[in-house]
């Protein structure tokens, strides 16, 4: 009984790895980078091999059934919560902001980030909006930011691709 439980274990241990970068390495097709997913995915089908050889080796454990299905469920989560910390690639934020829109600009552009306002006519009246696109790591950081300026401020977040043109890294 220990060594099918010590099985499920390690399946889940299996699974938790190659779901993990199974994740990651959708991410990194989205956005492009091929190679890297690529390489990825090789790492990915290694391990889930591995796993589902060690299963169909012992088809009558049930503790191995549970642990890949948890390490699936896992394997998710941490994944998705790996993906988030290292925060591939770029994402464009839109600011709608009232009356604080050339502070908010200041201040981005303080932090070395590039900002383009644009003039707008909203419901109320006029507003300003701020595209800035920035490597999707400071995404957080950056939205506290605006929010200490202006925390009635309109913004939204969207994956940026970019296709041409000047776009630096942070200069932090």
């Amino acid at each position: 009984m220990i060594e099918s439980i010590l099985g499920g274990l390690l399946i889940m241990f299996m699974r938790i790895c190659d779901v993990s970068i199974g994740t990651i390495r959708t991410i990194l097709v989205v956005q492009g980078k091929k190679y890297l997913a690529g390489f990825a995915g090789s790492i990915e089908v290694l391990i889930w091999i591995i796993a589902i050889r060690f299963i169909f080796q012992n088809l009558n454990e049930i503790p191995h059934y549970i642990g890949y299905a948890l390490g699936f469920g896992l394997g998710n989560v941490i994944g998705i919560s790996l993906e988030q910390k290292i925060g591939f690639g770029f994402v464009q934020i839109n600011i709608i902001s009232r009356n604080h829109a050339k502070e908010i600009a200041e201040v981005l552009r303080k932090n070395k980030y590039g900002v383009t306002s644009l003039p707008a006519e909203g419901s109320a009246g006029g507003v300003s909006i701020l595209v800035t696109i920035i490597p999707r790591k400071y995404q957080k950081s950056t939205i506290k930011l605006i929010e200490s300026i202006d925390n009635k401020a309109f913004i939204t977040v969207q994956h940026s691709l970019p296709y041409r043109g000047f776009i630096h890294g942070s200069r932090k």
